[in-house]
């Protein structure tokens, strides 16, 4: 089933509707992967059959675009917007977060402009924990559902998101010069090594170099952004969960994991 091991594929339910699909109830018909989903499918209520079909859609999507795989469905969209019409009653199509959520107000907006002023005026030894805090509270104002930095065996992660229905982790860096090849690198080795549905949002005050960019490559599981970024979705007022879906959307089209603000919002 696409890309899933055993293990992914728990995880997968899990995290998506806190089921332990390993439970033996769901081997009822036998213990594969595809016949586990189909038992379940077949006894949860549609609005249940709904969320986890979306999900493994957009997994699907993602898997295909990374392989650079044909799809082998003939008119798949077509029989998966299908199905979904019938379970959901003839709803219309389930709304971005970008619609759900709505605009922060022009006091928020001042607030955390004024916060970010208040980190670039700190030491250089501070300012890297305080430019990830910063970055929480600016993720939580726009409804993403951030987390605190955390630890794991052997690496740091500066924190995770919630984009929709995914889940990307967070590299949040406050150099004096702008970041390389080998920081993008060690970021997406990071999200290689997590469930194959993670990604990852690299934001560098600074920036990035092109040389760097370039090295790095296309195709990836990692959108970037950087400090002129931040200033031009805060002074334009333009919300955040907008700004990255429309870098994952562009990133979806072209490839490329950085595209400024300013070109995906032109005046």
């Amino acid at each position: 089933m696409l890309d899933f091991s055993d293990t992914s594929f728990a995880d997968f339910f899990a995290s998506e509707l806190r089921v332990n699909i390993d439970d033996p109830k769901y081997a009822a018909n036998g213990g594969s992967k595809g016949k586990r989903l189909r038992y379940f499918l077949q006894n949860c209520d549609d609005a249940t059959a709904v969320c986890i079909l979306t999900a493994l859609w957009e997994h699907r999507s993602d898997y295909l675009a990374r392989s650079g795989s044909k799809d082998p469905v003939i008119n798949a969209q077509s029989r998966y917007q299908g199905l979904i019409n019938r379970l959901s009653g003839g709803a219309a199509p389930k709304p971005t977060q970008s619609q759900l959520q709505p605009t922060v107000d022009r006091q928020k907006i001042a607030t955390i402009k004024a916060e970010l002023l208040q980190v670039s005026s700190l030491s250089a030894q501070a300012r890297g924990f305080a430019f990830e805090g910063f970055l929480k509270g600016m993720f939580d104002a726009f409804g993403l559902a951030a987390q605190e930095p955390f630890r794991l065996r052997g690496e740091q992660i500066d924190g995770s998101f919630q984009l929709g229905s995914e889940t990307y982790l967070l590299e949040a860096k406050w150099h004096s010069q702008p970041i390389g090849v080998a920081d993008l690198h060690t970021f997406h080795g990071k999200i290689e090594q997590k469930a194959a549905w993670t990604r990852g949002l690299f934001v560098s005050n600074s920036g990035f170099s092109n040389d760097g960019l370039i090295a790095f490559g296309r195709g990836k599981r990692v959108i970037c952004m950087d400090g002129l970024d931040l200033y031009e979705l805060l002074d334009r007022e333009i919300p955040l969960n907008q700004v990255l879906e429309q870098k994952v959307r562009r990133a979806a089209e072209t490839g490329m994991p950085f595209l400024r603000v300013r070109d995906l919002f032109p005046s």
